[in-house]
């Protein structure tokens, strides 16, 4: 795994666009894309459950855009020092459950 731009030690500006970035590969939905962006030994945290390991993550990734259709990601900068970001987010999705495919449904009589 090859880091990506920008790198540490971090400005406003380029704290930033590392955030910004990150939001526009996690709207890809691609598991094999969004894994790439963190270490092989990356621990993860999902409610009570937590897991690690780029298989394990693609494995989530997987089930959870499965399950949220439609989904978008919104990160924002919440605050960062020269090595470390920290964000907030927000998403949302369709449940694939509720049987929409994304358009208003047109009811007839």
């Amino acid at each position: 795994m090859t880091p990506r731009p920008p790198l540490p030690p971090f400005t406003l500006e380029s704290a930033q666009q590392k955030v910004k970035s990150a939001q526009t590969l996690w709207n890809t939905c691609d598991p094999e894309k969004v894994v790439q962006a963190y270490t092989p030994t990356s621990i993860w945290r999902n409610r009570s459950h937590f897991f690690s390991g780029h298989t394990h993550i693609k494995q989530f990734l997987q089930q959870k855009w499965t399950k949220e259709k439609n989904y978008i990601l919104r990160k924002e900068l919440f605050a960062f020092r020269e090595n470390l970001i920290a964000v907030q987010f927000w998403y949302e999705y369709q449940d694939a459950m509720d049987g929409g495919d994304g358009e208003e449904d047109d009811e007839r009589e």
